[in-house]
């Protein structure tokens, strides 16, 4: 790699951490102002949960040889052995490992333990992320050796996170009042802020994931400036147009749903395809996201309806408008004949999505089997910032 090159990827790896801070305030202002600061632990501690876990075992899971393209092997533990540009490597995968389970946090707000957050979170990061990394950011990886690309993460990250946030909703069951009386966010300026930061992170998200300052880094970016502003104006329109009203938060979660949709698909598509990907994304993740009181799981902040949904968009969409003109490292897409390809995302999705379910739920069941994932009642109407960790995010008086 040139000098260049190397100083891009430090930077995008950069801009990647600063994504979880920035999900933190997006999820911190969705919640009471009883809970702020326990949401705001549970993704700033996913970063120190996860170096760990990555440092020492996950990374050699995910990228050391292959095990028959499912897990790698444990010739990296420790990074032993990691050194110049794969040290470099190392660190940008880090940044994407510790921001997915980071994403999970979201649907479980209010009403999980700090403890049951860290067991479970530990665990996750150990044994369903390296795997599904594995599959598809490796080049021995069964998706990828099949065919399959994901860019920066649609497959690895959001819908791994996505469906996982579902497994652990069904194991803890809903917040009191879910249904029954209106849980409305208690700072939405925050929220905004926080998608500001997510927006600004994720070019280094997508364009980074290029791995050099060059043409396809160009294109990433440029396609996750339009998908974000088109599906922010995809959401926004389709909730007008329901509601009467547009809302900061619609902008928000619009917006994220774009970022989210056009990461499998940002090196791979043309500006224009972008443009369809963030308005389908945008208006689909607006119906997704109510999908929750017609089945009545109580996901939250919406991790299901934006990134399990806004995942499995990208991913599809991304068998429709591939291009090798855009990026000759990925078969064409069905409007420009790639059937076998267009089908072989839609497995892909089916397969991540089935083992991050299974797994997930196992995982989460083990918890709660032995710690407990829930908190208390009387913790739960409390609050949990002075009932898990003694503090209060907002002191009005002295």
């Amino acid at each position: 790699m040139s000098p260049g090159d190397i100083a891009f990827v430090l930077l995008s790896s950069a801009l990647v951490l600063f994504m979880t801070p920035g999900l933190a305030l997006f999820y911190g202002g969705m919640v009471r102002s009883k809970n702020i600061l326990n949401m705001l632990l549970k993704n700033f501690f996913t970063i120190s949960i996860v170096t760990v876990v990555w440092v020492l075992i996950g990374y050699s899971l995910a990228f050391d040889g292959s095990v028959g393209g499912i897990i790698g092997r444990f010739g990296r533990f420790g990074l032993s052995g990691v050194e110049g540009e794969e040290l470099l490597f190392m660190v940008f995968q880090m940044m994407f490992a510790i921001i997915t389970p980071a994403l999970i946090s979201g649907a479980v707000a209010e009403r999980m333990k700090f403890s049951g957050w860290v067991a479970f979170t530990s665990l996750w990061a150990l044994i369903v992320y390296p795997i599904v990394a594995h599959w598809g950011f490796n080049a021995d990886g069964w998706m990828f050796a099949w065919g399959v690309r994901d860019f920066a993460g649609g497959l690895v990250v959001h819908i791994n996170a996505g469906i996982a946030a579902l497994a652990l909703v069904f194991v803890l069951g809903p917040r009191r009042g879910f249904g029954k009386e209106a849980i409305r966010p208690h700072s939405l300026p925050l929220t905004l802020l926080g998608a500001g930061i997510l927006w600004f992170g994720w070019f280094g998200f997508n364009a980074g994931s290029a791995f050099a300052a060059d043409g396809i880094a160009i294109n990433a970016f440029v396609t996750t400036q339009i998908g974000a502003a088109l599906a922010a104006m995809g959401w926004v329109l389709a909730e007008w147009r329901k509601t009467g009203y547009p809302t900061t938060l619609g902008a928000a979660s619009g917006a994220v749903a774009g970022l989210v949709a056009i990461t499998p698909a940002a090196g791979f598509v043309t500006p224009l395809a972008a443009i369809a990907i963030g308005l389908v994304a945008g208006v689909v993740c607006f119906w997704a996201v109510s999908l929750k009181f017609r089945f009545n799981f109580d996901d939250s902040l919406d991790v299901v309806g934006i990134h399990l949904v806004g995942g499995m968009v990208g991913s599809v969409l991304l068998g429709v408008f591939a291009s090798q003109a855009v990026n000759g490292g990925v078969a064409d897409g069905l409007l420009l004949g790639g059937v076998g390809f267009f089908f072989k995302q839609l497995a892909a999705v089916g397969v991540v999505i089935v083992f991050s379910l299974v797994a997930s739920y196992l995982l989460a069941r083990l918890v709660e089997a032995t710690i407990g994932l829930r908190a208390t009642q009387d913790q739960e109407i409390e609050g949990l910032d002075i009932s898990l960790h003694e503090e209060r995010a907002y002191v009005l008086t002295d």
